[in-house]
């Protein structure tokens, strides 16, 4: 194609160009003409078209996303909260930890190893650009039904990406969750996690600061693959009735990333850079504008100078790619010399390609000529904001109307005993083992807790044993009942599982997974659901650091269930204290905390024994959680209980299940005069846990709870090699495992 410059684009108005292929809408594209005072050439239409994409510019989540903000609560943990790569916190000892999660959804659907492998690259890249040693990832994920064929394409690939990037990087893989619904069938949700450590002082910001200073790229070379990526990918509806724009997924390579990792952290101790941005969603087109905006003055660019693995990539492609493994640095000219021999002796790649200049515009050039010349802020951050009308659905009262305490449920002990192996044999109660053993769990040495625990936690001081820890959880099945309720149970129950190892929650990151925004009853979720987190985030003194929103979760009209992903962080000052799961010493009291209501709206067993969804979701008691939090923290502190596990998916059967297979220890549990023992069993009250307490803590801890007023009831005792109910049934550990271990090998091959 002929080059568009500046100057042509100047002296030829009417030349019509492919906006709407890109992605524009009739008045964006008006409305960058209006900005430019001209039309666009065709490499700046190439960097307004990704940047404005749903994925990189929030058009449609904006207005909703600005509660998070207004909402806040007042943290003194708080050093970066949102609008940079990833939020900072304070965890105490000089040190800050850094976390954020992302969604890779529509990359890993079309192409499922690179997809989700790039998608831990990114997150991980996001950590590291914030001065951070990346030092643990998480991935939350969902698929459509277990024994679909599509499923069977799609997991394997995806979770052999995350394996085989993360353990090539030498991160350890703590947590996430593994969910199966049909409405994923479409549209898996893949969402990653990183967590990095860093000193205070060692925070980096992505802005570009300083006249004269030097633009670095450095990395991988940029090549065809990812060309408009997840920014164009992650911003449209799968449609099997009309063409699709499927743009090639991203490739990853994380040797060359480890390299950068440890280049990138040298460069950072010897101090020799003022900005550093990563080169991910919309690549060179986000960062170069991202740093000019966020910047003291403009930039120039020269684009022939980037390293190319294509030599016949167009500058528009250039711009648009979305190739993995680089970063883009802004260097004083007196560190450059230093700066490239770090790069050199990593057998990192690292070209100046610009240098921050004393106007307010971004200009790059191609062989001599102008190519791009706009203000960088109407690229970055000053794009379309949407008011997209949202209204409840028609079929929300339906729904909601059509009750779970309706459906049959089990009567006698013999029917309750094979309600629970139905429960702990179902994909989602089962064992992910089959899974998670493909993922390095304790690379690096550090690793504290981790997959099937509550939460991962990490230790991050070898001398304090000072750690922290990390909890994702989503309820889809909650969220589509009602999807403020949903939201915050999923703030809750992350909250809940931090808390049940002993630390203390200190903020929240979250990957918002929806439909599509151009649909008034999936914008309504979504506006729902925001409200929800925001509110729920004020009330438990957690604010909102970062995360990521994905819409466009849809094949034709059908949407996935809205699925808000919440990662709640906390601090133990001593990983030693950590509670695990495991029921592990005979003899010790099993007590249950909180209060038990029938709840069984969006539960795991109207799902499994009648596939049910219906009904309301199980009420919200933030005050409670908060109570139930200090209790867990407290006990663990002083040594009161020797084991936790919170109560969600599944209600108290499910975690006796697991407590009693993780150590190897039976129970023998009694139900409260006058309950019901489904009800009790089977509920998925919220603020609840069950504790392992040894006879002589027991009165100490009972009184503290009555102290406090926290309902803690005595269930049973840990003993023998059976799961038993009095005067129900009895279930064999050998039995149940056989059911637990086996389901999703069974399933997945």
């Amino acid at each position: 194609m002929t080059l568009d410059t500046v100057k042509h684009a100047e002296q030829t108005p009417d030349t019509p160009l492919p906006w709407a292929e890109l992605g524009l809408k009739p008045d964006e594209y008006e409305r960058i003409v209006e900005i430019l005072g001209r039309r666009p050439t065709g490499a700046e239409l190439a960097m307004y078209s990704v940047m404005w994409s749903e994925h990189c510019s929030y058009k449609s989540s904006k207005v909703h996303l600005r509660q998070f903000g207004e909402k806040a609560p007042q943290s003194d943990a708080m050093l970066v909260g949102i609008g940079e790569n990833a939020g900072v916190v304070d965890v105490g000892q000089g040190y800050a930890v850094t976390f954020k999660v992302e969604s890779h959804n529509h990359p890993s659907y079309v192409e499922p190893y690179q997809g989700a492998a790039t998608g831990v690259g990114g997150i991980v890249r996001d950590i590291l650009a914030m001065g951070a040693r990346p030092v643990a990832v998480m991935d939350p994920l969902r698929f459509g039904a277990a024994d679909h064929p599509d499923t069977k394409r799609v997991l394997p690939g995806v979770v052999a990406g995350i394996g085989g990037y993360g353990n090539c990087l030498g991160l350890p893989n703590i947590g996430g969750e593994v969910v199966f619904d049909s409405c994923y069938q479409g549209n898996p949700l893949v969402n990653a996690l990183c967590v990095g450590v860093m000193k205070h002082e060692d925070i980096h910001l992505a802005k570009a600061s300083g006249t004269g200073n030097k633009v670095i790229l450095y990395g991988a070379r940029t090549g065809g693959d990812g060309i408009g990526g997840v920014s164009v990918l992650a911003s449209e509806t799968f449609d099997d009735s009309k063409p699709t724009k499927r743009p090639a997924v991203q490739v990853g390579d994380p040797f060359q990333e480890k390299l950068l990792i440890e280049c990138t952290l040298e460069i950072f101790r010897e101090k020799l850079v003022v900005g550093i941005q990563d080169l991910g969603g919309a690549g060179l087109s986000c960062a170069t504008s991202e740093l000019a905006s966020a910047g003291s003055g403009g930039m120039r660019v020269e684009l022939d100078t980037v390293p190319l693995r294509d030599a016949t990539l167009s500058p528009e492609e250039i711009l648009m790619s979305e190739s993995q493994e680089r970063m883009c640095a802004v260097v004083e000219p007196q560190h450059v010399d230093r700066f490239m021999e770090i790069c050199e002796k990593w057998d990192v790649i690292a070209t100046v390609i610009g240098e921050v200049t004393d106007g307010n515009r971004l200009e790059i050039f191609w062989h001599g000529e102008q190519i791009v010349d706009v203000p960088p802020r109407t690229v970055a951050h000053e794009g379309p904001v949407y008011q997209r009308p949202y209204a409840r659905p028609e079929w929300q009262d339906a729904l909601q109307a059509d009750d779970a305490a309706k459906l049959s449920r089990p009567a006698s002990g013999d029917e309750l005993r094979a309600a629970v192996l139905q429960l702990t044999g179902s994909p989602n109660q089962a064992s992910k083992a089959w899974i998670t053993d493909q993922y390095d769990r304790f690379v690096l040495g550090n690793t504290v807790l981790s997959q099937p625990e509550d939460a991962g936690l990490i230790r991050i001081d070898e001398e304090s044993n000072l750690g922290v820890a990390v909890a994702t959880d989503g309820n889809g099945r909650y969220a589509k009942l009602d999807p403020y309720t949903g939201a915050q149970l999923a703030l809750a129950e992350a909250y809940r599982n931090v808390a049940a190892t002993g630390a203390r929650p200190l903020a929240v990151t979250d990957c918002l997974n929806f439909g599509s925004p151009e649909d008034p009853s999936a914008m309504w979720q979504f506006a729902e659901a925001c409200r929800g987190l925001a509110d729920g985030c004020l009330a438990l003194g957690t604010p909102v650091t970062g995360g990521n929103v994905s819409f466009y979760n849809q094949t034709g009209d059908v949407a996935i269930h809205p699925t808000p992903v919440v990662g709640v962080l906390g601090v133990i000052d001593d990983v030693t204290r950590r509670t695990p799961i495991a029921f592990a010493e005979e003899g010790q009291l099993i007590y249950l905390l909180g209060e038990t209501r029938e709840e069984l709206g969006g539960s795991a067993w109207s799902q499994v024994a009648h596939d049910h969804l219906g009904g309301l979701p199980p009420q919200v008691d933030l005050e409670r959680e908060k109570l139930l939090a200090e209790i867990l923290i407290s006990g663990s502190r002083d040594g009161m209980i020797d084991a936790a596990h919170d109560l969600s998916d599944g209600g108290l059967v499910q975690a006796l299940v697991e407590s009693c297979l993780k150590g190897g220890k039976g129970a023998r549990i009694v139900i409260p005069d006058g309950d019901d023992a489904f009800v009790t069993l089977f509920s998925e009250s919220a603020g609840r846990a069950i504790v392992a307490v040894p006879r002589s803590e027991e009165l100490r801890f009972t009184d503290m709870c009555g102290a406090r007023g926290l309902p803690a009831t005595r269930i049973g005792v840990i003993d023998g090699d059976a799961l038993a109910v009095q005067g129900q049934f009895e279930i064999p550990l050998d039995e149940l495992r056989e059911v637990y271990e086996g389901a999703l090998p069974s399933l997945l091959g």
